[in-house]
């Protein structure tokens, strides 16, 4: 429950409350590093590390700030991607991070559904990240994963902030979820993720890409997080994927619809070509 202090709270408070709570990881990230060292009888490379991480955002941002503090100021590379935090830290700093690391609850609905919609972006940020030679898929997939962090660490720590936006939301009492939590506690969630983002000092290029304005790699960012968002609530009948898939088109000239379409996660062939079509339609009218 909320204290009577608590309900009062701007952005700001419950940055500071929330940033220095210590970070959880998702339950199915030890059992997998436990299942693939029993599979592979000996301690896990870097790269399958980093995978691990690049599936549980607490997981990849407890990574990175570690990384970050183990980085001497300013000499070296930001650290911009899940490998890059392993090889920083090392695998088996990397390995007792994890293990003696709290747990989540996943069986929380909220929380649950916050983390699959952070994993979906990133998985498509990956898929379409490599259709643009200019950018690096791992860092916008990195960026996508983490953009939802502030709602992620409400749902583990303060559950009653988001649950009451969802309140609003399904009630029809605000139109959208981002205006619910506006309505509801007086600011966007997505603001917290970049309040905290600057008192943890994550690196600033990370910070872009989840503020998602500015640059292509940004739009790229967060497109990915809204496409995620509406396969989610509304799977492969959302009207609002022709438009993603058009506004992909844009950031991403030299994909053909139908490739952009095929990468979405969770969509089946059979439900590509009307979302094609559609964005066709919204690209160029008169292409009938």
């Amino acid at each position: 429950m909320l204290t009577e202090n608590q309900k009062r709270w701007g952005v700001d408070q419950w940055a500071a409350y929330l940033s220095n709570r210590e970070l959880p990881c998702m339950p199915r990230s030890k059992v997998r590093l436990l299942e693939l060292e029993a599979a592979q009888g000996e301690k896990l490379a870097a790269r399958d590390l980093a995978d691990i991480a690049a599936a549980d955002p607490f997981l990849c941002l407890k990574l990175l700030r570690e990384a970050e503090a183990h980085r001497v100021q300013r000499l070296g590379h930001d650290t911009t991607t899940p490998l890059a935090a392993v090889m920083q830290l090392g695998t088996d700093t990397f390995h007792k991070l994890l293990l003696n690391c709290p747990e989540t609850d996943e069986s929380a609905s909220g929380l649950a559904e916050c983390e699959a919609r952070s994993h979906i972006a990133s998985l498509l940020a990956l898929r379409w990240g490599t259709a643009r030679a200019d950018i690096s898929p791992d860092e916008i997939a990195m960026a996508a994963l983490l953009s939802e962090i502030g709602e992620l660490l409400l749902w583990s720590f303060a559950p009653d902030v988001p649950k009451n936006a969802l309140v609003a939301l399904h009630s029809g009492q605000s139109p959208r979820s981002v205006q619910a939590q506006v309505d509801t506690c007086g600011f966007r969630f997505k603001d917290l993720t970049l309040k905290c983002a600057t008192i943890w000092h994550l690196p600033p290029l990370l910070t872009q890409l989840i503020r998602g304005i500015d640059n292509t790699r940004s739009n790229l960012s967060r497109l990915c997080v809204d496409t995620a968002r509406h396969i989610l609530t509304e799977g492969s009948s959302s009207p609002a994927l022709p438009s993603d898939i058009a506004e992909a088109k844009h950031i991403i000239p030299g994909a053909t619809l139908e490739w952009l379409a095929e990468q979405l996660p969770g969509i089946d062939e059979a439900q590509i070509s009307p979302i094609v079509a559609k964005a066709a339609d919204l690209l160029d009218p008169t292409h009938h």
